[in-house]
């Protein structure tokens, strides 16, 4: 693979910490994806906003507003992340669809094409700016948009499930599924409107657990212990 999407949860980024940021979490998610830029790989990137923000828990809170906050953190994510990427020795640019003042650049395809040519990591923060559409479906379309040969989903457990393995210790990981099964099972890797343009547009994923050691090396790798979503 020469050009991926990683889609980082936010609560992984936490860490133990479950809110906020990990700085060692995130330092070695850095040193991971520094290895990938060094051997050609050109690598953009989409975090979630959980560790700050998880709005439709509210009751209170309309859902556009609560969506708006929620793109917000994702941008806060991706400033941080970014910040540590270019500590770690390589050169960054964030990407949002709305106008961040000086804090972001516009999104464009064409944009977003130069700054990989150019060898930097990209972040895609914000979403598609837009509310009713999770950091899921905003990673996968941007992984659409710019042509990546897979999607890398990071998170804070090791792969798909039949059933939620913090509820039931008995929850069988799948080595390899379909994202057609994904759907007919409602198994949730990402949402479903994620799931559908996964399908339709032919997207596959790669599902680990981000904090498990060198995790990212491993999946670009073939040292794969989490689960391939096939198209």
């Amino acid at each position: 693979m020469k050009r991926v999407l990683l889609k980082l949860s936010g609560e992984a980024l936490a860490g133990d910490k479950k809110s906020g940021f990990d700085e060692a979490t995130c330092m070695g998610v850095a040193r991971q994806v520094k290895q990938l830029v060094d051997d050609g790989v050109q690598v953009a990137i989409v975090t979630g906003g959980g560790n700050f923000w998880r709005g439709r828990t509210s009751g209170t809170i309309d859902r556009v507003k609560a969506d708006q906050i929620g793109m917000l953190a994702t941008v806060m994510n991706c400033i941080y992340v970014s910040d540590i990427f270019r500590y770690a020795g390589m050169k960054t640019e964030v990407f949002t669809p709305f106008v961040c003042g000086a804090f972001t650049t516009l999104f464009s395809k064409d944009a977003a094409l130069d700054a990989l040519g150019e060898g930097k990591v990209i972040f895609f923060a914000g979403g598609t700016g837009h509310p009713y559409f999770s950091t899921d479906t905003g990673a996968v379309l941007r992984a659409i948009e710019i042509e990546a040969d897979a999607m890398l989903l990071a998170k804070a457990i090791d792969g798909i499930y039949d059933s939620d393995p913090k509820v039931n210790p008995a929850a069988k990981k799948y080595d390899e599924i379909s994202i057609q099964e994904v759907i007919d099972k409602k198994l949730m890797a990402v949402d479903l409107t994620a799931s559908i343009l996964c399908l339709e547009h032919k997207m596959p994923m790669l599902v680990f657990g981000l904090n498990k050691e060198n995790s990212i090396v491993e999946t670009m790798s073939g040292t794969f212990t989490g689960t391939k979503v096939t198209v």
